[in-house]
């Protein structure tokens, strides 16, 4: 079986926790921040899980992460 290449775009967004589940970060965080209020801007620092829903599809996109 020959090797699985990575998606380039998705091996620098998803990465995967000890439990297996996808982590990723918040959108809406590169530019236009001004018009956002601090609290909003602040929230999105945190990261987050992908949904259960597209684990799957993401995993078969990271396959040696």
């Amino acid at each position: 079986m020959p090797k699985l290449k990575s998606h380039s775009g998705a091996k620098k967004r998803f990465s995967l926790t000890k439990n297996g589940k996808v982590k990723r970060a918040k959108a809406f965080k590169s530019h236009i921040l001004t018009k956002k209020d601090t609290k909003r801007t602040r929230r999105l620092r945190a990261g987050g899980y992908a949904d259960v829903t597209n684990e799957s599809a993401i995993r078969k996109m990271i396959p040696y992460k």
